[in-house]
């Protein structure tokens, strides 16, 4: 478990949006016109226009859902860092103990499949004894705790959570989980009926391979379908969990432990790690309370059959191929429409970079990240900073009050840009060449244990939560904090050699979508220091989510390929790249570059703001992966990302001229405006 987790995500604003060789930089350039299609009318369809040759010249990896300039960044990431871990792989004279000693033997033993596939599922033998020997339900919360200490999540999940009424300190959260479908509402719909059909075949498929017989293994999947069912049924919408008011329910133990009679938090507790505390947020209580309920009344063999799935189900990438090709079936192939299984280089360098995030990261910024893309992203974010203070400064909806508590926030948020100056120590984790599948688990205990150990202490407001390889930033509200990643300091989001209006239009944006996180919908309720505290007029309030309803409105009304995107279920995101792209505007407006109007390449720079922030979301994505998106997914896809959101801008119709009665155009009084 780590401090950013299942609760952390849902509050977490993520744009999934460089570093060169310290010693070399290719140019690359601004724009690339061949990308561009210009016999698209710019005024019928901004997106196809700046990228239609670029989706007409690439396709989709076969070991992919999607391709997209975010995928491009990550693939030259990886291949960055596999140069690393190949040359780590080869050092046998590494200090053992040392980072380099861990990334070799942690790559290695996951390379070796010779030894896995030998081993096939036996290393889940001792977690299917451990399940077995359960005698009655009185065993089992310390059996769940010792699951969930290992990663494992049957029924709920636990961790680490800054308290979001007092963001001084950490606190212990415990909420709702236990499905493996990627959300709730593809057991529930009708809709989505010819998913779990074969959900429940992938599940006794997966039984049989872990040595169970055919007819046994046909009920187990039919019990544990019913299982995650009812955890499905009792758990709160997305919709809902979208307020951070319905996600924070502070009680003490012992409010929680008579709120739930039949489990035994105290030896749950134990068996996870946790130290001596006092009290928790019960992010979804009522959850709690009809799962408490549902254990109590289920038989004990169909809850030892459900725990050993969710083995299965979680070990099964680090498993015998005949169990990985099984996962990847139905998880990718089926649910995603992922053709081929990326290599097992790639497999085994995401475990690394995810379990080792921050010894990678070290040795990634050491070898390619130098320090001038920083110090200009650095500098780019003040300008951004002022640039919103000006725009909230002169809303014409917001009273004085407000404005003042806005500004006071936006002056205290804290912006961390590319990587951490402090790296986390991994002294005391073990890893060896012999076991892949234990590499992983000791360093899921190990994440855990520095997650347990922090309870009821300060919040470290320096702690990164990003690695820097990871191709994204994001804004963290309890924390009211930034961060941009190095990783994503690449082209096409940040070009050293570009002008400024390509660079503000797309890193300038990026960095703007999340400040303007701090003021969405679910960020705007959390004060300058982190704490879920409504600072906001009565009147202000209201102003607020009647613009807001704006966005729903015209995100609710856009269609791709059939599909319709949840204008509610996106508000956050959409709201944040509308004020992210009028604050790049404006940001821009202060350069030399943008005052002297100067054209390049037969564009103004104010097209060329646009153009770079269309260019970003240029996308490919499998049907299958586009239908589960518009129901799991927080942002809308790309398309509207780009189109929609410019079509409530208004220096965008100035700049490409667009008519009355164009397909990009949305009449001035059904348009979006906040920030």
């Amino acid at each position: 478990m780590k401090t950013t987790n299942f609760i952390t995500l849902l509050v977490i604003c993520c744009m999934a949006i460089g570093c060169g060789h310290k010693t070399s930089r290719q140019a690359v350039p601004a724009i690339e016109l061949s990308n561009m299609d210009s016999t698209v009318n710019p005024a019928d369809d901004f997106y196809r226009y700046c990228n239609g040759n670029w989706l007409k010249s690439n396709q989709i990896p076969e070991d992919n859902y999607l391709y997209d300039a975010f995928q491009e960044v990550g693939d030259r990431t990886k291949l960055q860092i596999q140069k690393i871990i190949e040359e780590v792989s080869q050092d046998k004279h590494a200090r053992q103990g040392s980072i380099v000693q861990k990334i070799r033997d942690f790559y290695n033993s996951g390379m070796d499949s010779v030894a896995i596939n030998n081993r096939g599922y036996s290393e889940l033998l001792p977690y299917f004894e451990k399940i077995e020997r359960l005698g009655d339900k009185t065993q089992l919360a310390a059996l769940i705790g010792q699951l969930h200490d290992e990663g494992f999540k049957p029924f709920f999940t636990a961790g680490l959570i800054v308290d979001w009424k007092n963001a001084d300190r950490y606190i212990m959260v415990v909420f709702q989980d236990g499905i493996s479908l990627p959300v709730r509402d593809l057991y529930l719909e009708d809709a989505a009926q010819v998913i779990c059909d074969h959900y429940v075949e992938h599940i006794a498929n997966m039984f049989r391979l872990t040595g169970t017989d055919s007819t046994l293994a046909t009920i187990n999947a039919q019990n544990v379908l019913a299982m995650e069912t009812e955890l499905a049924r009792i758990s709160m919408p997305m919709e809902e969990m979208l307020d951070p008011q319905n996600l924070y329910h502070f009680k003490s133990r012992e409010e929680f432990q008579a709120s739930t009679p039949n489990f035994d938090w105290d030896n749950y507790f134990v068996a996870i790690g946790a130290p001596a505390f006092d009290s928790l947020n019960v992010a979804s209580p009522d959850y709690f309370v009809a799962l408490d309920k549902i254990i109590q009344s289920s038989d004990l063999d169909v809850i030892k059959t459900y725990l050993r799935w969710k083995v299965i189900t979680n070990s099964a990438p680090l498993l015998s191929d005949d169990l990985v090709t099984e996962d990847f079936n139905f998880f990718n192939s089926f649910l995603y429409g992922q053709e081929t299984q990326k290599p097992r280089w790639r497999r085994v360098q995401s475990r690394i970079s995810n379990h080792l995030e921050m010894a990678v990261g070290k040795l990634y910024v050491e070898k390619y990240c130098s320090s001038e893309a920083k110090e200009h992203a650095q500098a780019l974010v003040e300008n951004l900073r002022l640039a919103l203070g000006e725009r909230i400064k002169h809303l014409d909806w917001m009273s004085e009050e407000t404005k003042a508590k806005a500004l006071h926030k936006l002056a205290c948020m804290n912006m961390k840009i590319g990587y951490p100056e402090k790296w986390l120590d991994y002294s005391e984790l073990e890893v060896t060449p012999d076991s892949y599948f234990q590499n992983v688990h000791r360093t899921i205990r190990f994440e855990n244990a520095i997650d347990m150990a922090k309870i009821g202490t300060l919040v470290d407001r320096d702690e990164w939560d990003l690695s820097p390889q990871t191709v994204n930033g994001n804004y963290r509200p309890e924390k009211n904090q930034i961060t941009l990643t190095a990783a994503v300091l690449q082209p096409p989001f940040f070009n050293l050699d570009a002008d400024d209006a390509v660079n503000y239009g797309a890193i300038g944006q990026a960095i703007a979508h999340e400040m303007t996180h701090g003021f969405d919908n679910s960020g705007r309720m959390y004060d300058e220091n982190g704490n879920l505290n409504n600072w906001w007029t009565e009147d202000d309030d209201a102003k607020f989510t009647e613009r807001a309803g704006q966005f729903v409105k015209l995100f609710d009304e856009f269609e791709l390929f059939g599909y319709h995107v949840s204008g509610e279920r996106t508000l956050d995101e959409n709201i944040a790249d509308l004020g992210g792209l009028n604050v790049a505007w404006d940001a821009y407006q202060m350069t030399d570059e943008a005052k002297a109007g100067k054209p390049i390449d037969g564009f103004t720079p104010a097209q060329r703001f646009f153009i770079s922030y269309a260019t970003v979301w240029r996308c490919l994505i499998r049907n299958e992966a586009l239908e589960l998106q518009m129901v799991e997914d927080l942002h809308a896809p790309h398309e509207a990302r780009a189109n929609r959101t410019l079509g409530s801008m208004p220096h965008f119709y100035e700049a490409f001229d667009i008519p009355e009665g164009s397909k990009m155009f949305i009449d001035p009084e059904e348009r979006a405006a906040i920030w």
